[in-house]
């Protein structure tokens, strides 16, 4: 999902706060209340309210349409065939108009007094402002030591496997934040579950990250949405955030599908040359097959591991030309592989198989840096002098 910059309006919109909502009919009402109190003072005319809904069996989004006729800066969205929180908040950018995009609970639990600090902290300049549990005045009213213990986990988990991103605040977890629009211009955000701050930090173009302490609050009405898949969706989403973003997140793509090319090498290896097969000669069947699986690996990392790269570089001559610097640089890659093979087994005796996952290792660390840096280099610098 993309964000695009704010539509054409005939007045200014500073802020699009986004309310994800799944049977919150008895919070709704005090919400709203309460949000537009506090924001008709401190940007009076300005803002918006979107309430995003996931077609709400106890008919939230109906409550909410009602409200529209009271509060005229209430929008309503109610989807039929979509679920989950941080869809639900990507789907309320798209439709928004303001110049800073914010996101809050339903439930109460974010209490909407915080909403005038993180506003402080956007007119000071900030790209990023979060409501944190973590940092002074901030905490959390009732918690078990059990759910502490599973925050803190959570968070822990996202440091080892995201440490950079994770890293970047004391409360990677929150919920309630304000980021400037422009920050995830052309950024094509695709979170799992609902921890959609995560995917802001790992794709938005932040500079300047604040925090504002708030104290959770205990849910007064309704029922908890947060269950056991939440947290498998979580996990799901560090890992692939772990393989899209960053070098090593390329590398490791990079290496996967050289892991699909040697399934494609060897089953066209056996269907030429077996003699239950074709019985064609081996070294034309593979010759065959490693072509076939250089051109796999290339339309893989094409769109895969160097898609943005891709992206600026569109036309078909310009792909041919990947195509053929990319076969260039696998066979100097196999001549690579041989003598380094060789020179393990031969001169330092390595055991020969030993000896080939280490001509393998190197090879495609070479692979993927001549690759990098020949095949898939960035020409926008060249394109636009």
């Amino acid at each position: 999902m993309l964000i695009n910059s704010n539509q054409t309006q005939q007045k200014q919109v500073r802020l699009s706060l986004i309310i994800p909502t799944y049977n919150e009919a008895k919070n709704i009402s005090l919400l709203i209340s309460q949000l537009t109190q506090l924001l008709d003072t401190v940007i009076p005319q300005q803002y918006e309210l979107i309430i995003v809904d996931d077609n709400s069996p106890d008919l939230t989004w109906k409550i909410a349409q009602e409200l529209t006729m009271t509060y005229p800066q209430l929008k309503v969205v109610n989807r039929d065939h979509e679920r989950g929180l941080s869809t639900a908040v990507i789907r309320g950018w798209e439709i928004s108009q303001g110049e800073v995009l914010g996101v809050i609970d339903a439930d109460l639990q974010h209490p909407p007094e915080t909403l005038a600090k993180l506003w402080t902290e956007i007119e000071r300049g900030a790209d990023l402002v979060v409501a944190s549990r973590n940092v002074e005045g901030g905490g959390v009213s009732e918690w078990s030591l059990l759910r502490r213990c599973l925050s803190r986990g959570a968070q822990i988990l996202g440091l080892i496997i995201l440490p950079g991103i994770i890293g970047k605040i004391s409360d990677p977890m929150s919920g309630y934040f304000f980021v400037r629009r422009h920050c995830l211009m052309g950024c094509q955000l695709n979170p799992l579950g609902y921890k959609i701050l995560i995917e802001v930090l790992a794709k938005g173009k932040i500079a300047w990250i604040s925090e504002v302490g708030y104290v959770f609050q205990e849910r007064k009405e309704g029922e908890s949405k947060v269950s056991r898949q939440h947290y498998f969706d979580y996990i799901r989403h560090l890992v692939r955030l772990r393989l899209s973003v960053g070098e090593f997140g390329r590398f490791i793509r990079f290496a996967l599908v050289g892991l699909s090319g040697v399934f494609v090498d060897m089953t066209i290896l056996y269907l030429l040359s077996d003699p239950t097969t074709l019985a064609f000669p081996l070294t034309r069947s593979k010759i065959l097959a490693a072509e076939l699986a250089i051109i796999n690996n290339f339309l893989w990392n094409d769109v895969w591991t160097f898609g943005d790269i891709a992206k600026k570089q569109p036309s078909k001559k310009q792909k041919f030309k990947r195509l053929i610097k990319f076969n260039l640089v696998c066979l100097a890659g196999l001549i690579m592989n041989v003598l380094l093979l060789n020179i393990c087994f031969n001169l330092f005796n390595i055991n020969r198989y030993l000896a080939n996952t280490i001509a393998i290792a190197i090879v495609t660390i070479w692979n993927y840096w001549i690759n990098l840096k020949l095949s898939w280099r960035s020409t926008e610098i060249i394109n636009n002098e």
